[in-house]
């Protein structure tokens, strides 16, 4: 992998990842096309979600020092017996729905029988295939849950408008979590971690429009959550890349962590602006166009055995 590589790689990341187009699929497809593969994708993947990683910390670092300082409150409090569930505020509910959103990603190190492999190792099977179908479908669910997220938001939006007359977009629907919000939203995460081509973004923002929550709140709510997975993720996958002796230049896992960062930053100001403005089909439209298209080529590619981008042969999984 080159410098240039990296670069692309760290543009194409730091733009997607906060946009609901799936940046794991789109990094899947720039790979393909441009035939860099090996084992260590997966782990440069995970670097690259680093750099957007401290790109949100940077842009939520105001919030961030809140839930800090709240939690350490909230310790307190549950040591003093003071800790009282239906009296949190908004930072200490978000704390403890953090944490319980969390919970699922256990799921991630259930083994799947039959296999010698655990559920995790299936998100480095379909980032890794040579014929990204499951990548094309999954731009499809996106397309799919964006657009009954924007639904469910509408609805939000009257039922609030008929409750709040002359409410502003952003005071639309509840901005506390519950336990069952919580936990749709990990579940949802888990399968964003999984499957390349279904935005998490995107994703969880949906489930918490369905769920009722306002838009603005369950931005910041997923942006948050990504914060302590991504950081796992780079922990587990940097493990197994030493142990299994994976070696990328440093200067090129630099490179891309920076413009990552960089682009990411900038990238957090768009989608807002997307969200607020009530724009959302532009990213319903795409990722649907961009499923529908991969789809077409991967049939093609598995009907002739060959990468259509690189002269390759490919099979599914292999």
């Amino acid at each position: 992998m080159t410098i240039i590589d990296a670069i692309i790689q760290g543009m194409v990341q730091g733009l997607t990842e906060f946009l609901p187009v799936s940046s794991s699929g789109h990094l899947a497809i720039t790979q393909h096309i441009t035939g860099v593969a090996g084992e260590g994708n997966l782990f440069f993947n995970v670097m690259l979600h680093v750099g957007t990683l401290v790109a949100v910390v940077a842009f939520y670092h105001k919030l961030f020092w809140r839930l800090i300082k709240e939690f350490f409150r909230m310790l307190r409090d549950i040591f003093t017996g003071k800790f009282k569930w239906r009296e949190m505020n908004y930072e200490r509910n978000l704390i403890v729905m953090l944490i319980i959103a969390l919970l699922p990603l256990f799921i991630m190190f259930i083994p799947v029988p039959g296999t010698g492999m655990k559920v995790k190792d299936l998100a480095e099977l379909f980032s890794g295939a040579q014929i990204l179908l499951v990548t094309a479908l999954s731009l499809l669910l996106t397309s799919i849950l964006l657009a009954v997220g924007a639904h469910c938001n509408r609805k939000n939006s009257e039922q609030s408008f008929r409750h709040m007359r002359g409410a502003s977009p952003e005071a639309k629907g509840r901005e506390s979590y519950t336990l069952g919000d919580a936990l749709c939203v990990g579940l949802m995460q888990v399968a964003a971690a999984l499957l390349p081509g279904l935005s998490r973004s995107g994703s969880t923002l949906a489930v918490g429009e369905m769920r009722g929550i306002n838009k603005q709140k369950a931005l910041d709510f997923t942006f948050v959550l990504g914060t302590p997975s991504i950081l796992a993720a780079a922990l587990l996958e940097g493990k197994d890349a030493v142990k299994a002796g994976i070696h990328i230049e440093p200067m090129v896992i630099i490179v891309g962590v920076v413009v990552s960062a960089i682009v990411g930053y900038l990238s957090i100001w768009l989608f807002k602006w997307f969200l607020k403005s009530d724009k959302m089909i532009i990213f319903i439209v795409y990722t649907a166009l961009a499923g529908l298209a991969l789809t077409v080529i991967s049939v093609i590619e598995m009907a002739q055995g060959v990468n259509l981008f690189t002269g390759q042969p490919a099979v599914l999984f292999g």
